[in-house]
């Protein structure tokens, strides 16, 4: 495998991103790769706002993986800043290769750059391999997670 940058997502990105994002069961029902328009208007957004960082991993010019991360100040444990994992994608070509962890550690060594004290994440309750890799990394399933679809 060639090197790996992980970098800052462009608007030349997204079809890759949202290739990725709709390449399993779940992904396929809520993502629209036909129509680019809401993702691009996203990215501006995202792009716009120093707490988000939307990055790709590139290796031999190909967009193989990618995920946001959130910070996110706070007033609970005593004014604790912590982050937010979230798309984790990584192309079927490249599972199985490390790049998942090398995904995870960037967030978690940037995470620690932005002097957060917890990074958290959320894994649907059927990716049960995804529960097993992120347990792997050191994360714990400490929490039920909700959501109200809006």
């Amino acid at each position: 495998m060639g090197d790996l940058d992980i970098r800052p997502a462009t608007a030349a990105d997204v079809p890759a991103i949202v290739g990725m994002l709709a390449d399993d069961p779940l992904g396929a029902q809520r993502e629209s790769p036909d129509d680019l328009t809401p993702y691009l208007t996203a990215l501006n957004r995202l792009s716009s706002d120093p707490n988000q960082h939307l990055v790709v991993a590139v290796r031999e010019g190909q967009v193989v993986g990618t995920l946001q991360l959130t910070i996110i100040p706070g007033l609970s444990r005593k004014g604790a800043t912590r982050s937010i994992i979230e798309g984790v994608r990584v192309h079927s070509d490249e599972r199985g290769s490390g790049l998942g962890t090398q995904l995870i550690e960037w967030a978690i060594d940037t995470s620690r750059h932005e002097n957060c004290q917890l990074v958290q994440l959320t894994s649907d309750a059927t990716r049960t391999d995804a529960h097993r890799f992120y347990e792997r990394l050191g994360f714990t399933p400490s929490h039920v997670g909700f959501k109200l679809q809006l």
